[in-house]
């Protein structure tokens, strides 16, 4: 309200300048609309001698011998002019015409020079142009925001006794990271308590975890909670192309944040900006590295910044430079990782608040078969579930619209009007099936969520797994079967069609990265040992070392490792082609099932093994 108020009187006093502007300039030149009648020489000399005339004055011009002559008639009929003017270009020669014609007439001296009108007043126009044209690119700009005058400005935003406050009660799942953040905020509400025993408070938190696991809006519940103000940027808001530019706003927000102390400041996808320095890409004169070399001294340098805490957020800690990651910069390191089956049940609870439910739909249940969701994945999840239930025209949630939802969200959305050939949807249903048959056999990777045949994406069906505990650690026979499951859709179609197709293309890479990471990254071979032969530096672009590039063994043990990797992958395709030919019975019912009804259940395809008995 009050920035409008602000704006109608800055667009006054704007139009107010204008009309000022343009009837000056038309005073000053003199362009003003007169009531005057220019005469004729020949009607000149014919007033002059009736006896019409009242007055006559000669005003002479300031480059003499030019004027005019002001004949005021005394006796003026309707439709003539009170004042008639004759401009001559000699006064003289008329002063002798009127002495001659006996008359009397007044004579105006030189005119000279008005100080005020040919001094003062045209610096006063030129001073109240220029003051409206920069009012009107100020507006245009954006006022106080505009960004050729705060260019080096920091664009920190500063929440408000306005803003919607988040408490820690509205953050679900993340019970021990909220306990380690309460003490942050008993350290904005009574710091005494703490310096009395000589404590330092905390001078920076560092959030790590994945993408969507709430980092950010723990860092607005902290705010929320001690009620301080809170500044929020992001990283990238301090890198420009110009040098200096970032560092400059980086000083220009701890200056900010001085000045509102206590207070927290919260610096989002803090790697674009502190990656590591000395990657050989633009020196010691990089603006990244400026900006991060202030930042650096900003946190804990010569200066000091009591009552300061600097939050930050990213899921790349590995290539932050060391020098911010020591204790006197970000003293605390909070992991906020995946939230096991309690917290994601308790963050389905959050939002399925305003969602009206069904009584069928049991949140325990899914969160049960969400595992390795984050909260942002599990936000979605009912928030795609909420869309089709509106556009199948409901009020309510069902237990239909999960499962719906939890398809498209962990595979994607089903093209049902694809138009494929029966030949390759016959292909797609005994690859599917093969899949299903090893991840209901195999005890570590099942059980079968759905199958379908129905296209996807870039992938002509899929099968699901339904994972129903959450899994710390990976062990290797659980490695060994999740290859020979990605190996089922290949072994499948060589065993009923006697060829082989594109379709397992991503199978078989999957399958290749695994068993690459089994042998190089976590010591399960025989061969290689329990050496790590992992290349940590493969990627250069994310402040990495340039030098250190190549990878860290010789051909020797390239040669084994690619033994190794080839040994795994056939002893798996072995495996995976046994217990498909064991199961060949179900292979081609489940095919036949799918091609009848294009995707089956959890129920429908366990009905297919009846009382066979399942591999331990």
């Amino acid at each position: 309200m009050t920035d409008n108020k602000k704006n109608r009187g800055l667009s006054g006093i704007t139009l107010f300048l204008f009309v000022l502007i343009v009837l000056g300039a038309l005073w000053f030149t003199n362009t003003l609309d007169s009531k005057e009648s220019q005469l004729s020489r020949q009607k000149f000399e014919k007033l002059i001698t009736s006896e019409k005339v009242d007055s006559v004055t000669i005003t002479q011009n300031k480059n003499v011998p030019t004027g005019s002559v002001e004949v005021q008639l005394k006796n003026k009929k309707n439709g003539e002019n009170e004042k008639n003017y004759l401009y001559v270009s000699d006064v003289n020669e008329i002063q002798k015409y009127l002495d001659k014609a006996k008359i009397d007439y007044e004579m105006s001296d030189v005119p000279r020079d008005n100080w005020f009108a040919t001094t003062i007043f045209p610096v006063l126009l030129t001073m109240a142009g220029f003051f409206l044209i920069f009012m009107m690119m100020n507006r245009q700009g954006g006022g106080a925001n505009s960004k050729a005058m705060s260019f080096g400005k920091s664009r920190a935003r500063l929440s408000t006794e306005q803003d919607k406050k988040i408490t820690f009660a509205q953050v679900a799942g993340l019970q021990e990271e909220k306990e380690d953040l309460e003490e942050i905020v008993d350290f904005l509400k009574s710091p005494k308590k703490y310096i009395q025993v000589g404590a330092r408070i905390p001078k920076g938190v560092l959030l790590v975890g994945p993408p969507g696991t709430g980092k950010t809006l723990l860092a607005k519940a902290v705010a929320g909670e001690a009620k301080v103000p809170f500044f929020t940027i992001s990283g990238s808001d301090f890198v420009e192309m110009f040098v200096g530019v970032g560092a400059s706003r980086v000083r220009d927000l701890f200056e900010e944040a001085k000045k509102n102390a206590p207070c927290i400041i919260f610096i989002d996808e803090i790697d674009a900006v502190a990656r590591s320095r000395g990657t050989g890409m633009g020196g010691g004169h990089d603006e990244r590295e400026q900006t991060l070399n202030q930042l650096l001294v900003e946190m804990d340098g010569f200066g000091v910044n009591e009552g300061i805490i600097v939050m930050a957020a990213t899921n790349r800690v590995d290539i932050l430079d060391r020098a911010i990651l020591r204790p006197g910069r970000f003293d605390r390191k909070v992991m906020v990782g995946r939230p096991d089956v309690k917290g994601r049940e308790e963050i389905l609870k959050v939002h399925a608040k305003g969602k009206p439910l069904s009584e069928e739909i049991d949140l325990k249940q899914i969160a049960q078969t969400t595992a390795g969701f984050t909260g942002a994945d599990l936000e979605n999840l009912l928030n795609e579930a909420a869309i089709l239930a509106a556009k199948d025209e409901r009020i309510y949630l069902k237990q239909d619209d999960i499962k719906r939802a939890f398809v498209k969200v962990g595979i994607g959305a089903e093209k049902k009007s694809h138009i494929i050939s029966e030949k390759e949807k016959k292909i797609t249903a005994y690859h599917e099936a093969g899949h299903a048959i090893l991840f209901h056999v195999l005890p570590d990777v099942g059980p079968v969520y759905s199958v379908s045949i129905i296209p996807t994406g870039g992938a002509g069906g899929y099968t699901m797994p339904l994972p129903e505990r959450d899994e710390m650690y990976n062990t290797k026979g659980k490695m060994l079967q999740d290859i020979t499951v990605s190996l089922g859709g290949r072994v499948a179609e060589e065993e009923v069609f006697d060829d082989i197709t594109t379709g397992a293309s991503q199978d078989i890479k999957q399958a290749t990265g695994l068993a690459k990471s089994m042998v190089v990254k976590f010591g399960m071979s025989d061969e290689i040992g329990l050496v790590s032969y992992d290349n940590e530096n493969d990627e250069v672009f994310i402040g990495r070392d340039l030098a250190h590039t190549s990878r860290g063994y010789g051909e020797s043990v390239a040669t084994v490792i690619d033994k190794e990797v080839k040994r795994i992958i056939d002893e798996c395709y072995a495996r995976a082609k046994q217990i498909i030919e064991e199961h060949e019975d179900v292979l081609h019912a489940c095919a036949e099932l799918l091609l009848e009804k294009e995707k089956i259940s959890r129920e429908e395809f366990e009905a297919l093994f009846h009382d066979e008995p399942v591999e331990a």
